[in-house]
């Protein structure tokens, strides 16, 4: 939360165009703000690959010359301080950072222009941009869904573009295409630091651009020009040798690792691929590797410069970035001393032999259960999983490339010959309105339809939760198969009973085509029109459409800069009123969170002691909700709804401490927030992986939350809750997890938190009332791992209250 609105501006009651009263923010007059020297400000613009070499070599030389990995280099070169700062130290030491831009997608740009706004700042520091893609639920057809949201999200959308237009950010229309395929399109640059208020931000690394998911208030410090903090990661290696062929595709790479890594596996660590068989990938190939990172736990992964990727800007229309990497080439990979030792400089090591892997199938209901499509049946048998696929989807951010449409097309084509149609409910979502229009004038869309599929809008849709099922599975047990990178229970259509299955665009097709889960085309048949078993060929792609991309319906893009614009960027109207409803339901000013009171608590209470995996989507939900996300009091009401509760098994359930009345958690969190109550949350492990949603920190903070203990978080929910006040504590003997409860019988004093420092134990009193009336008292240790700055965020109540102190 920010400072109060008085503090920086002046509010004022007039009429919008629509007729409705409105509050409009007019911000103070400041100076302007200029953009950094080495920013990267997209399209064909070419980074100062100069001046991140120069800042590099400084580090370097304070680090008397050590090999260093790509992602370091990348890293240590955005450094706001290559001369003076702190020497990195890999899982110690915090880095202070200069990122390039900032993207952020329509649903959490809410709450952060929310926050950046009251800043008193008339542009951002460095380029930015809104992609609306959440907010377009898929229902009827690609055009009426998008009309539909057009009604529907108006007034955000309204919101969003003026504010786009006041600090000259540029604003992707509802239409243009997800987020990510947008800024591998568009702004993706190897080499280059991006910052993005969405967990997949790293689908960039594609295009070796260390591209990071952060929360809103991570973006807010970007875009107002203060260092970006982040904990030094270990650098995780993963070795490519070998080469793709039949099936196998990069998804199945991702699927793969994903099943050995864990989804807490890679936390702390980026992912950097080296090996000949990275250099056999295609750039959107690569992407989808990167973005999928981001079910591993890790802070980002990137892929060194290659070919692939300098044919991907050509095509892309980028042909002097492509000119100034190739130019800058050794800057772009790992230094020779690693490449010839990666043992030595890599903090672990996977290898993986491309010409071993076959197709694999994640799921239901976490990303990293792996199957090798060969085991599939055996996996259905003896988890006793209903075979029949209700629904094959494929798209989104992760698999919408042209390489990925031409393959899943391919497939579909050969059914087309056979006249067999898909066997479940297909759906289509194309990345991107280049890659709609592209995919459309070859031909493919033709042949999606013709099997039977709905090609949907260029938005995220089912993926995050933008489903309306009509097929009549709503709260009955089914399964479904998509080319997405999520599968969290209840993520895709609101049901719990709805097993998605994760795999590639070509593999969903298939299984599509046969309607069975347990289908694998490399061995088995279909029936064709004439009662004949057919084959189907192994999958047929091309990485880059011959005939070049359609840029399809260009009133979708930005309006063109103007004169007066840096570097192909949109530039700022002060003038323009961003107006926000004072009755509306969707948009909220924000308040700032109270500062800490400088004192122990003394009674926290446990609101709920959290039982197994709590991902944001669990303690912030999306689907239905996310008409919220620019009020957060009316967000809050489905705060941790989707939590397990220990002491009942029960979901979104509570129990008033004082009343020992039950009831959902929302609901008693509102009772001790107005009694008064400082409470905390007791959790297990990677504590809210998943998105980069910073509303599940802010939803617990405005209700009264001051602690949240876990067995281990999840980084970017980790950050996002320092980020706002909320102390992130972690268990040193994870056993003492069984001494809490949430049932009202025991109150918790700290020690350590007046006086708390980096690396000091936070000590936490646990009084139990027995049924006598006696009480006994158990001290358990805990840990954080808050730096200096981060200590301050909490004692000010937040990043950003801290921020508008002028500290």
């Amino acid at each position: 939360m920010l400072c109060r609105l008085t503090h920086v501006g002046r509010c004022l009651v007039s009429s919008s165009r629509y007729g409705s009263r409105t509050t409009s923010i007019s911000t103070r007059n400041y100076a302007q703000v200029s953009k950094p020297q080495g920013g990267f400000n997209g399209m064909d613009h070419a980074p100062n690959y100069q001046r991140l070499q120069d800042n590099l070599t400084t580090v370097q030389r304070r680090l008397e010359g050590r090999g260093l990995t790509l992602a370091e280099k990348i890293l240590y070169s955005h450094l706001a301080d290559p001369q003076g700062g702190a020497l990195p130290v890999k899982g110690e030491s915090y880095l202070k950072l200069k990122p390039d831009r900032v993207a952020m997608q329509d649903a959490s740009a809410q709450m952060a222009l929310l926050q950046f706004m009251l800043s008193g700042l008339p542009t951002t520091a460095v380029p930015t941009s809104i992609h609306c893609d959440h907010l377009i639920e898929a229902y009827q057809s690609a055009d009426r869904d998008v009309a539909q949201a057009l009604v529907t999200n108006r007034e955000i959308f309204e919101f969003l573009q003026s504010a786009a237009e006041k600090y000259g950010i540029q604003f992707w229309k509802p239409g243009s295409g997800i987020i990510h395929q947008i800024v591998l399109e568009n702004y993706a640059a190897p080499g280059t630091l991006m910052l993005g208020t969405d967990s997949h931000t790293p689908n960039a690394g594609g295009l070796g651009m260390l591209a990071i998911g952060v929360g809103g208030a991570d973006a807010v410090d970007a875009m107002a020009d203060i260092p970006w903090e982040l904990k030094a990661p270990k650098i995780l290696g993963v070795r490519l040798t070998g080469q793709l062929n039949g099936w196998v595709s990069p998804k199945d790479i991702i699927l793969h690792l994903a099943g050995q890594l864990t989804v807490r596996g890679g936390t702390g660590h980026i992912i950097e691929y080296f090996g000949p068989g990275a250099d056999t990938l295609s750039c959107t190939g690569m992407g989808t590797m990167c973005n999928m990172g981001a079910e591993v736990g890790a802070t980002t992964s990137v892929f060194p410069f290659s070919p692939a990727m300098a044919r991907y800007l050509e095509a892309t229309h980028r042909p002097r970035i492509a000119a100034a990497a190739q130019e800058a080439a050794p800057f772009l990979r790992a230094d020779q001393a690693v490449r010839e030792a990666p043992e030595k400089y890599y903090d672990q090591i996977i290898e993986i032999n491309l010409d071993k892997l076959e197709p694999h199938i994640n799921g239901p209901f976490t990303p990293d259960l792996s199957f090798p499509l060969s085991k599939v049946k055996q996996a259905i048998q003896e988890h006793q999983w209903d075979d029949k696929v209700s629904a094959g989807l494929i798209g989104s951010c992760t698999n919408s490339s042209y390489e990925d449409m031409t393959r899943a097309a391919s497939i579909a084509h050969q059914a087309v010959d056979k006249g067999v149609k898909a066997q479940a409910q297909f759906l289509v979502t194309p990345g991107s309105e280049q890659i709609r229009a592209t995919i459309e004038r070859d031909g493919m869309v033709d042949t999606f339809e013709q099997i039977g599929a709905t090609v949907l809008a260029n938005a995220c849709g089912p993926c995050i939760g933008q489903w309306r099922r009509t097929d009549g599975t709503d709260q009955e047990k089914n399964a479904i198969v998509s080319s997405f990178n999520r599968n969290f229970k209840s993520r895709n259509d609101g049901n719990p009973q709805t097993m998605n299955f994760l795999a590639s665009p070509e593999i969903v097709t298939a299984m599509a085509l046969a309607g069975r889960l347990s289908f694998n085309p490399m061995t088995d048949t279909l029936v064709d029109a004439q009662g004949k078993e057919f084959k189907l060929e192994p999958p047929q792609g091309n990485e880059l459409p011959g005939r070049g991309f359609d840029q399809g319906r260009t009133t979708y893009k930005p309006i063109v800069p103007t004169a007066e614009a840096k570097d192909g960027e949109a530039s700022a109207s002060p003038t323009v009123d961003i107006k926000i409803n004072p009755e509306s339901t969707r948009l909220q000013i924000l308040e700032p969170f109270p500062a800490w009171s400088g004192e122990e608590w003394s009674e926290l209470r446990v609101l709920v002691k959290v039982q197994g995996k709590c991902t944001t989507d669990h303690i912030s939900a999306a689907g239905k909700w996310l008409k919220y996300k620019g009020h957060l009091e009316n967000i809050a009401h489905n705060t941790l709804i989707g939590a397990v509760n220990a002491d009942n098994g029960q979901v979104n359930s509570a129990r008033n401490a004082l009343t020992q009345q039950t009831g959902t958690i929302p609901e008693i969190a509102t009772q001790y927030k107005q009694a008064g109550i400082p409470w905390m949350i007791v959790a297990d492990h990677n504590y809210g992986e998943g998105s980069a949603r910073e509303h599940a920190a802010m939803q617990p903070r405005y209700l009264g939350c001051q602690v949240i203990l876990t067995k281990s978080f999840a980084r970017i929910h980790e950050t996002n809750l320092k980020k706002q006040g909320v102390l992130p504590l972690t268990f040193v003997d994870e056993n003492d997890y069984n001494l809490f409860t949430g049932d009202g019988s025991i109150t918790i004093a700290t020690q350590g938190v007046v006086g708390l420092a980096p690396g000091s134990p936070v000590y936490l009193d646990i009084t139990r009332t027995l049924p006598d009336g006696s009480h006994t008292v158990h001290r358990v240790t805990t840990q954080h791992t808050m730096s200096n700055d981060q200590i301050e965020w909490f004692k000010h109540g937040s990043a950003l209250n801290m921020i508008a102190a002028g500290v």
